[in-house]
């Protein structure tokens, strides 16, 4: 990362945000179109900046003393030299990259020990079964049809949650099934959709090792480690050639 322009970033961010001492914002009207270049780009810089620094991170900065600097950068009054901004930014990235890495490392470990405790309990219920590798699953529902293979292509209806509950995908609120090749998912849906038959819907407990570990998924909104549950509908099996 530059540091400089990190340190611009963080200045800047600051003009489309200032607040007076109510906390109020101070009213800005986009005259022309001048006035609009100005507010995108600081929106622009604004969002970018709280994607690197995330919530708290963002949250330590001293917006008034951040304010100050911009005006005495305009009227050429800086207290600090460039070597010393850049010395001062690159020391406070690094502390808060170690912060934020001791957080998900946190995140990451409790979340697998609850993974861990909810399926040792799971697996003691008579209608759940575990494979060798640790999937869990619950037939709700037996078909008759086809059996997929691990290259070939699904069509299924499905809905994902995390162990409380919380929905974090489903084909049922998009409108239509999903479709994708047997390969080409998280390892606990290739495992587990090889065990089902056309017609057939199961509920699915995949440790976060066959799921997706220490990443958030492709939306990045996972928690780290997650145990998914997915109840699943296999509703048709296209041969792979």
């Amino acid at each position: 990362m530059n540091h400089r322009i990190l340190f611009a970033a963080l200045t800047i961010s600051v003009l489309s945000a200032c607040t007076d001492a109510t906390g109020q914002k101070d009213p800005v009207v986009l005259r022309n179109n001048i006035d609009s270049v100005s507010y995108g780009l600081g929106t622009d810089i604004g969002n970018n900046l709280r994607m690197q620094l995330q919530g708290e991170l963002l949250d330590t900065l001293n917006t008034a003393a951040l304010t100050e600097g911009i005006r005495d950068a305009l009227d050429s009054t800086e207290r600090m030299t460039a070597d010393n901004v850049r010395e001062l930014v690159q020391a406070f990235m690094l502390d808060a990259q170690k912060r934020m890495l001791a957080k998900e490392e946190n995140e990451a470990a409790e979340n697998l020990r609850k993974g861990q405790e909810f399926l040792a309990e799971n697996g003691q219920r008579p209608e759940v079964k575990t494979t060798e590798s640790g999937l869990q699953y619950e037939v709700l529902q037996a078909g008759k049809g086809t059996a997929p293979g691990a290259t070939d292509r699904v069509t299924v209806n499905y809905r994902g949650t995390l162990l409380d509950g919380t929905e974090f995908d489903s084909s049922y609120k998009r409108g239509e099934p999903a479709q994708f090749g047997v390969d080409q998912v998280i390892a606990g849906w290739t495992e587990g959709l090889q065990l089902m038959r056309t017609g057939s819907r199961y509920k699915f407990y995949i440790p976060a090792e066959l799921a997706y570990g220490k990443s958030r998924g492709p939306g990045g909104s996972l928690p780290l480690n997650s145990t998914l549950v997915f109840e699943v509908e296999l509703l048709g099996v296209t041969p792979s050639n």
